[in-house]
């Protein structure tokens, strides 16, 4: 028996025979080309080759599992669309002579490198991305397009690394789960995964090699362990699980329509955190009964450019529609810190979770502030719309906020352009300061929402990105909850409701102490929406 150790990304225990999956891959010449105008015509050729390829990998995602997974291809087709990326590999090819190969090889290393380099999880994962649409137009120039595996029964896919086409190249049914030496919480295989429902496992090292395929395992994705030939006891122990996992999904299924109240009647708004249209599906079969986060800096990330107040409204507006009577809270733009797009052109900073973010940029450029304000004023006519302010740490910062607010409805009422009168504002309590004056910020909007990520980080001096000081890291620290505690007396002084939408929203040993707080509402991500009603049913607060 061996027991590899990595980091589970979706949890869940399976028991199933390796399939061991290791692509096959050309290798590119670096011999120099004396015809530059014909290679530049063969990476063109094989461009179009590849989107097509990726437009049929977009369906099959579609059909098989949703539109999350199936929006990675919809992302990979733009990468090869943008112009950056095209220009690089032309320039490469007609300056430095360079194969079509070799082009969109060097082109696709140096596109990861930067992303790579990035403070931001999600985004540092995206480098993954840049190499696999590489690959792809490397391997049709190559004509070295590889075949799809078959699978005779269902097993656990082990893998060096995979990449989304890779993924999805397996049948659904045949897959029990996903198992591979390299990765993070955030690379596409645990997206996928967790979209799919697919316990997995990622970073297993060097330890997870080719012997292994056809070996009984037990994959274990909440503990981030995979164990090959395991003894009795062991699988003794796993089928137990199985069956426990199998009547827990059944029992939380059964909590779909049932309030979100306590055993003594607490009612508490159960809400779900969500990033783009994809994600606001996936929240609504988990029966949220609203958004308190729609972050919508995810549609500027996504975007070569600056998105325009058409393209916003598209999607607030739908997102709206989605969720018919539900209310759906917007955040404005947190752009900054770990999450950046090159065509905002934003300074060197050194310390940049406290430099020019959220709603210190917004004001700062009051013209992609107004783009902004004037979409999500007219996606409240088709829904039930809030908007709230990130960052807020002054009184002057939410009246500067609500004065672009209501030169954006003046706007609209000028073009006789529709949009809710009574829209609901309010703020992000995420910085010390907030809370510290919470009283007085409660009386300029309508309603308080703890981001509990940046405030401990603040709260705590202790940076979330950095791995190295962890350890350091106590996500019950009691000022932490003080001053969630005192922003909540501020916000029912003022008779103002307040929610949480951080991550200690869906830790269920502080529901309790939250609902005894007075938390108006939750909000969470899906996955997480029926276990957190099924910790606040079995709650008495009147104990």
């Amino acid at each position: 028996m061996r027991e590899l150790r990595g980091a589970g990304v979706f949890g869940g225990v399976v028991i199933g025979p390796v399939y061991f999956y290791a692509p096959g891959r050309c290798t590119v010449s670096e011999e120099k080309t004396e015809d530059p105008a014909g290679e530049v015509t063969r990476f063109e050729i094989a461009r179009g080759r590849a989107q097509a390829q990726l437009k049929a990998l977009y369906e099959q995602a579609l059909a098989q599992a949703g539109e999350e997974s199936a929006a990675i291809f919809d992302i990979h087709q733009l990468m090869l669309d943008d112009q950056d990326y095209i220009d690089s590999v032309h320039g490469l090819i007609t300056r430095g002579r360079d194969n079509a190969a070799r082009a969109v090889q060097k082109t696709g290393a140096r596109f990861a490198r930067t992303f790579a380099e990035m403070d931001d999880e999600y985004m540092k994962a995206r480098s993954a991305d840049v190499l696999d649409v590489s690959q792809r137009v490397i391997d049709i120039l190559c004509g070295a397009e590889g075949e799809t595996p078959g699978l005779s029964v269902p097993s656990i896919i082990v893998a060096e690394d995979l990449t989304p086409s890779q993924s999805m190249q397996f049948e659904r049914d045949k897959v029990l789960a996903f198992a591979t030496a390299k990765g993070s919480s955030c690379s596409h295989t645990a997206i996928l995964a967790r979209t799919k429902g697919v316990p997995a496992v990622v970073g297993l090292g060097r330890a997870l090699t080719p012997d292994l395929h056809g070996k009984t395992a037990v994959l274990d994705g909440e503990n981030g362990t995979l164990t090959v030939d395991p003894d009795e006891k062991t699988l003794a122990a796993a089928q137990k699980r199985l069956q426990k996992q199998q009547k827990d999904h059944a029992a939380l299924q059964a909590l779909k329509g049932t309030p979100d109240r306590t055993k003594d009647g607490r009612t508490v708004k159960l809400y779900a955190n969500v990033g783009n249209l994809e994600e606001l599906q996936d929240a609504l079969e988990q029966d949220a009964a609203g958004v308190g986060l729609f972050r919508t800096e995810f549609l500027y990330l996504q975007a070569a450019d600056y998105p325009t107040e058409e393209e916003q409204l598209a999607i607030y507006r739908r997102a709206a529609e989605m969720c018919g009577d539900r209310k759906i809270i917007f955040r404005t733009l947190d752009i900054g810190a770990d999450k950046t797009a090159p065509y905002f052109d934003l300074p060197a900073e050194e310390n940049p979770a406290m430099g020019l973010r959220a709603i210190r940029l917004c004001l700062s450029r009051p013209g992609l502030f107004q783009t902004q304000l004037r979409a999500l004023l007219r996606a409240s006519a088709y829904g039930n719309v809030s908007v709230m302010f990130p960052m807020i740490s002054s009184a002057r910062e939410v009246e500067k906020a609500l004065e672009q607010l209501e030169t954006a409805k003046e706007s609209l009422r000028k073009e006789g352009l529709a949009f809710d009168e009574k829209l609901e504002t309010g703020i992000m309590v995420e910085t010390p300061a907030a809370a510290l004056i919470a009283e007085e910020l409660a009386g300029l909007v309508d309603f308080f929402s703890v981001g509990t990520n940046d405030l401990a980080q603040y709260a705590c001096a202790l940076d979330r990105q950095n791995q190295t000081i962890q350890q350091f890291s106590d996500p019950h620290h009691p000022a932490v909850l003080r001053l969630i505690d005192m922003a909540a007396r501020a916000a029912h002084a003022k008779g103002k409701w307040i929610g949480i939408c951080g991550e200690l929203g869906a830790d269920t040993e502080l529901t309790e102490t939250f609902l005894k707080m007075g938390i108006d509402e939750l909000s969470v991500s899906a996955p997480k929406v029926l276990p957190l009603r099924g910790k606040i049913q079995s709650l008495d607060l009147s104990r």
